[in-house]
């Protein structure tokens, strides 16, 4: 896949429903978790969309293993990023699932559950340290005990704010909001100072807002959602507030990242995430907005922002175990990681390695600016949104949050509502 942040943010929500011929018993069977002996034999390494712009660095990757481990033979396959999911699921449903998969949490979900995901707690719990715990946790699947793909590169994105319209407000800009609580209370002033013509943010709550303010999104079985809680009806009800106060976007029903973008661009909106991309948009596009950027992290009640996550799974099926597992492991190590995020604006999963000083030490360059914001809030990060969310789901809440801030609903009666279509949408994944 292409990586940018809002590509793999969007890349990282595709869901995948395998026919119920594929589906298991759910405890994570169908092989065994032995990937003990000799590492040989043929394997077939698949990635998603990877080919087209790092085909070098991964026929490096293979050639490095096979000179390590001269009895193994690597066959690297790529496909494309549509239709990916349904090539998943026809080939776990055919029996044809490579022996390492490129997989995302949610892809890897149903997979745990057919039995065709290899349990990296029982097959390479000696490997567990080596990632930050975050990253290691994010391919867990909720019912089920074990991880099931090895972490591999990680993206996350700090926010920008306009720091002449956090002065015109009356509000310090050297001390952006860093809680909900403070965010609120800073937009409804931004609002009120503006007359309504400066709204805060250009965007309706997501599932992974209702994660940062401190909402148990999940029952812990991972049958139910709960985030129609006394908490996440609180959340909804202060954005309903800065939605009547126009502190929220008028358009933010209907907000694209690339209309909230815009918006910031001129200054009809204070805060948005952003990449280092966005910087050199502004520079060329709004110098005045570039000559006032800040950049500040995410949004959080709980201390950790979010992250986007991919993922390296060894199918449980695989005749060559230990050359999977090692393979897999080889492909996500820190060595590999690190070089493979020299090449692209993303982050390696692995302990230690965002205090390398590519991630740590300033140049004067925007793009090391944000690259130091982000890995600096990425080493405490949690993958907010549930693997089980599909986009199903993010639709219906979507849709249950409008009517709440609109005023059709009640932000309870939205929330409740949302949770019903999740649930259903939930038992028809099972």
């Amino acid at each position: 896949m292409r990586i940018s942040r809002r590509t793999f943010a969007a890349a990282a929500a595709v869901a995948v429903v395998l026919p119920l011929s594929a589906c298991g018993s759910g405890d994570g069977g169908g092989g065994s978790t032995d990937a003990s002996g000799k590492v040989e034999g043929t394997i077939t390494f698949q990635t998603w969309n990877l080919r087209a712009n790092f085909k070098s660095y991964f026929e490096g990757v293979v050639s490095d293993f096979e000179k390590k481990y001269p009895d193994t033979q690597v066959k690297w396959v790529d496909q494309p990023a549509e239709g990916y999911a349904d090539k998943i699921s026809a080939d776990a449903a055919g029996g044809t699932l490579p022996d390492v998969v490129n997989v995302s949490p949610d892809l890897v979900a149903p997979l745990a559950k057919a039995g065709l995901a290899l349990d990296l707690d029982k097959a390479a719990a000696k490997y567990r340290k080596e990632y930050l715990p975050g990253a290691w946790a994010s391919h867990r699947i909720p019912g089920m005990t074990g991880t099931y793909a090895f972490p591999w590169y990680l993206n996350t994105g700090p926010l920008f704010y306009n720091k002449s319209l956090f002065k015109d407000a009356g509000l310090d800009a050297s001390k952006p909001p860093k809680t909900y609580d403070e965010l609120f209370a800073d937009a409804l002033r931004l609002a009120k100072k503006s007359n309504g013509k400066v709204a805060t943010l250009a965007n309706v709550p997501t599932i992974e807002d209702f994660g940062r303010y401190g909402v148990e999104l999940m029952n812990k079985e991972g049958t139910a959602f709960a985030f129609n809680d006394t908490k996440g009806v609180e959340l909804l009800t202060k954005y309903k507030e800065l939605y009547d106060a126009k502190a929220l976007d008028p358009q933010a029903l209907t907000a694209t990242p690339e209309s909230s973008g815009k918006k910031f661009l001129t200054g009809a909106v204070a805060m948005n995430p952003g990449s280092a991309l966005d910087l050199g948009n502004f520079k060329k596009q709004a110098p005045n907005l570039y000559k006032n950027i800040g950049i500040t992290d995410q949004i959080t009640s709980t201390g950790k922002v979010n992250m986007y996550v991919m993922g390296v799974m060894v199918n449980s099926r695989s005749q060559r175990k230990p050359a999977a597992v090692a393979f897999a492991h080889y492909v996500t190590d820190a060595q590999r990681q690190m070089s493979f995020a020299k090449k692209v604006a993303i982050f390696p999963s692995t302990a230690g390695s965002l205090d390398d000083p590519y991630f740590s030490k300033e140049d004067g360059t925007d793009e090391t600016r944000v690259r130091i914001a982000a890995a600096k809030s990425l080493k405490n990060a949690v993958n907010y949104t549930p693997v089980l969310f599909s986009e199903q789901m993010k639709t219906a809440l979507r849709n249950e949050v409008a009517k709440a801030l609109q005023g059709k609903e009640s932000p309870k009666a939205a929330l409740d509502n949302a949770v019903k279509a999740c649930d259903r949408l939930l038992q028809q994944q099972g």
